[in-house]
């Protein structure tokens, strides 16, 4: 008989794969093959739509899909000041991979687990964004990004004046450097923990109603993935609109 703790903590355990002795070059195998499979999933199915797609009689995808293309875009324009033929595509890349690894959450909890443990596999999480190892790797990406668009736009002299002379002037550049650094870093720190914190807290919120009765597990399940369904597309939208924010934040001057 497994206990309630004994089950939580199953599910909170990832496919692991240890690549040396010390437990932080461990690789979580199912965060990695999860968010592979969907990032294909996502391009054929946009491919798709888009080879189809049809002025006369255009169908119900790629209607919904222009929908989402045009509004990204316009949000795009509208938030960042330069051309958008780099960014607009980045945004809607994100934007769809990541409400892609968001939905996994309405998955079943003991579906995909239960379906590998008959293949040997004993322990995994279906959710990518659960994991902070996925986040931290997004958010880095978008760091490097916000790093080449300030040398690309100010140019290393630039950045390191603005940097050392930015906002108080040069004569306070050790305060401006520590401001601008804890600035900089704080950027890939809340795009990844705010994205991992929502998604792993509703991942509990998931767990916890599993155990419950089964006519509250129906009840409070279908509840909760109705709120959630917002919940994703949000935290989607948020981590897409933050990159773009920090991008023109780093074309333009402080």
């Amino acid at each position: 008989m497994v206990t309630t703790g004994e089950y939580i903590d199953h599910h909170l355990h990832h496919l692991g794969f240890s690549a040396g002795a010390h437990p932080f070059w461990t690789f979580n195998l199912d965060t990695m093959i999860i968010s592979v499979i969907l990032g294909f999933i996502a391009l054929g199915f946009m491919a798709l739509v888009a080879r189809t797609a049809t002025v006369e009689a255009p169908s119900k995808w790629q209607n919904a899909i222009e929908m989402i293309v045009e509004f990204i875009e316009n949000t795009v324009k509208e938030t960042y000041h330069g051309k958008i033929h780099f960014v607009a595509p980045l945004a809607m890349t994100i934007f769809i991979w990541v409400f892609f690894m968001n939905f996994m959450d309405l998955i079943p909890v003991d579906l995909l687990p239960q379906v590998l443990k008959l293949f040997g596999v004993e322990h995994f999480k279906a959710v990518p964004t659960a994991d902070p190892s996925l986040t931290f790797a997004l958010s880095l990406s978008v760091f490097v990004l916000i790093i080449f668009f300030n040398l690309r736009y100010k140019g290393l002299f630039g950045l390191l004046k603005e940097m050392f002379c930015a906002p108080f002037g040069p004569w306070l550049f050790p305060i401006n450097f520590i401001f601008r650094l804890i600035e900089e870093v704080v950027k890939p720190l809340s795009l990844s923990l705010r994205l991992f914190g929502n998604m792993f807290a509703s991942e509990i919120v998931f767990i916890l109603i599993a155990i419950t009765p089964w006519y509250a597990h129906i009840t409070l399940g279908l509840m909760w993935s109705i709120l959630h369904i917002l919940v994703i597309t949000i935290q989607a939208f948020v981590f897409m609109m933050l990159t773009v924010v920090y991008l023109n934040m780093a074309k333009s001057a402080h």
